[in-house]
């Protein structure tokens, strides 16, 4: 049976809309983020003055888990029948985004899903996530809902989501739109090749140019938390050691020449 609307005449667009992938990562700075947590790099990108980074909603399948890498997005849009709709389910979906993007995958990505946090959308399903796993991805940040949560718990695979649904991801209000484009993923700007930080404490964006910066002050923030956590452990005065006063700074710089390897 046809969709009611397949005699309209349709828009000069054609989807899904996609685009380049970002700037590619040193390896060297993959490894020197996994030493940064997503604590750290939100709080240094805020003293840089880059304040909207932390994406709040999804949390963690997986506690304990952390991941950093790439980020190729996925957008979702609303949906409108004169381009598209989800009444033929796979069928459809086969022509969309959310099945381009996975061929884009490389090993080490993470996949971003920009959803509205919608939760009539199940984002991604078994089959598809099993998909992700095989490309080996890093994971998922998922702004929204996913389905077979009964299957997909059982799977080794780090994702970050909202919860789940009973629903394919074309059944509601949206529709597999782009992937490779900038996205609105929790009002948090996420463009393709900004690296992802996924931890227990949560998902941070790390703008690819500022990687670098990032990880001169995210080292030297974390050492000094270490010198301050220990001596904090040890009895010593908050006053001194969280955040260093003069004296602990000076006592810190002392530590840290000591412990130099």
């Amino acid at each position: 049976m046809s969709h009611p609307t397949a005699h309209l005449p349709r828009p000069e667009l054609y989807l899904p809309v996609s685009g380049p992938r970002g700037p590619a990562a040193r390896v060297d700075q993959i490894a020197a983020l996994q030493h940064i947590s997503s604590a750290t790099a939100a709080a240094v990108l805020h003293h840089m003055g880059v304040r909207q980074t932390t994406i709040s909603g999804p949390v963690t399948t997986q506690p304990g888990r952390k991941i950093v890498g790439p980020a190729v997005t996925l957008t979702f849009m609303p949906q409108r029948e004169d381009l598209a709709s989800g009444l033929q389910q796979e069928n459809a979906e086969k022509e969309s985004a959310l099945w381009h993007v996975l061929d884009a995958i490389l090993p080490g990505d993470v996949l971003v899903v920009a959803a509205k946090g919608d939760p009539k959308t199940g984002c991604l399903g078994e089959m598809l996530l099993t998909y992700l796993k095989g490309r080996r991805a890093a994971g998922a940040v998922i702004d929204g809902f996913i389905r077979d949560w009964p299957i997909v718990r059982e799977m080794d695979i780090n994702l970050w989501l909202r919860g789940s649904t009973p629903n394919y991801a074309s059944q509601a209000n949206l529709y597999p739109w782009g992937y490779n484009v900038p996205a609105d993923v929790a009002g948090v700007l996420v463009l393709p090749g900004d690296i992802i930080i996924a931890d227990d404490d949560g998902v941070v964006v790390v703008p690819i140019q500022l990687v670098d910066l990032l990880i001169e002050q995210g080292t030297r923030h974390e050492g000094w938390e270490s010198f301050s956590r220990m001596k904090l452990a040890e009895g010593g005065s908050i006053w001194r050691y969280y955040p260093l006063s003069p004296e602990g700074q000076a006592e810190y710089e002392s530590w840290s020449v000591a412990n130099r390897t």
